[in-house]
């Protein structure tokens, strides 16, 4: 193997440029060309493919977002794009692809091998931890401290007047950054896709925890089934029926995505991204680096897109009895 690529793809997140750096200089360092593919897997079809040199990547390990850009691609899921890709990829002589991304970045890569044989090796690159095979995912521990900012700012208001604030914070599948981010915050409910929400005990337990709290914060996954958390708000608003008891819902929607990567961010992408190269080189193909307890592990796509990543059972358990 001479000649390399990287690209990303679906929703951005804090680390896919570390992880974009250490690939392209993994990728020198063991003596090959690497080329940046713009745009994901639209840029593949278009040819919007340059080489990447050690000077291409200075200065981007502290930054958010993508220096290579990301879209999402109607015409790649189409084996006439994914044909016209191959075709692209075979005339700069790129034998090898490391894809940034999340389950549909790795659901095209595994498609994509299958049909034109192309070695893909997948680095997990999403905000929502929700990827199987490895135990954090590149730009969590960011969206969660981003998350956990905005509601320690939140609660000071929520203190000062007495409130109860409803804020909903990413996770349309997956609760890990509701999670994380309202046991670090204190949060008194937590709630996410994973478990049944029941109104009727919310209501209880804010009933109760007027005795003793003037103000509470009730950190709501976007995915919940009960609702958004504007939907929620006026559910339990409606059930309290308490005239002197204010409700506000904050929405933090894409400020999760953004902002300098956290040193645990910049490590993870860095390890993941060297990891990508050297599976690639080793004969690796179909498959994500990911670290797991510490540890390399090459996990295959058709076990992160298919296998369900569940939540910590002690986090959940930590809510419940942190919140009296």
């Amino acid at each position: 193997m001479k000649k390399i690529a990287v690209f990303t793809s679906g929703g951005d997140s804090p680390g896919m440029n570390a992880c974009i750096r250490a690939v392209v200089r993994t990728a020198i360092y063991k003596g090959l060309e690497v080329y940046g593919i713009y745009h994901g897997y639209e840029g593949i079809i278009e040819g919007d493919i340059k080489r990447l040199h050690t000077y291409s990547v200075s200065n981007i390990v502290q930054r958010g977002g993508t220096m290579l850009k990301s879209a999402r691609s109607a015409e790649f899921r189409t084996p006439e794009g994914r044909k016209k890709a191959y075709e692209n990829l075979k005339a700069h002589g790129i034998e090898g692809l490391v894809a940034i991304g999340g389950d549909g970045t790795f659901t095209g890569a595994k498609i994509f091998h299958e049909e034109f044989g192309i070695p893909v090796v997948g680095c997990p690159g999403t905000i929502d931890n929700d990827i199987y095979g490895t135990d954090y995912t590149i730009g969590f521990d960011t969206a969660v401290n981003t998350a956990l900012d905005a509601i320690d700012k939140i609660r000071d208001t929520a203190a000062a007047h007495d409130r109860i604030f409803f804020i909903e914070v990413m996770g349309r599948d997956a609760g890990f950054i509701a999670v994380e981010s309202g046991i670090g915050s204190g949060a008194e409910f937590v709630m996410v896709p994973e478990t049944q929400t029941d109104l009727d005990a919310v209501v209880k337990s804010l009933k109760n925890l007027r005795k003793t709290k003037t103000s509470s914060i009730i950190v709501v996954a976007e995915g919940d089934a009960a609702g958004s958390a504007a939907e929620i708000m006026e559910k339990v608003k409606s059930k309290i029926q308490d005239k002197n008891k204010e409700f506000k819902v904050t929405t933090l929607g894409h400020i999760q995505r953004g902002g300098n990567p956290t040193a645990r961010d910049r490590v993870l992408a860095s390890r993941c991204g060297m990891a990508a190269v050297e599976g690639l080189l080793e004969g690796k193909t179909n498959c994500m680096a990911g670290i797991m307890n510490q540890e390399v592990v090459y996990t295959p796509f058709g076990d992160c897109i298919g296998k369900t990543k569940p939540l910590i059972a002690d986090h959940l358990k930590l809510i419940e009895y942190l919140s009296i």
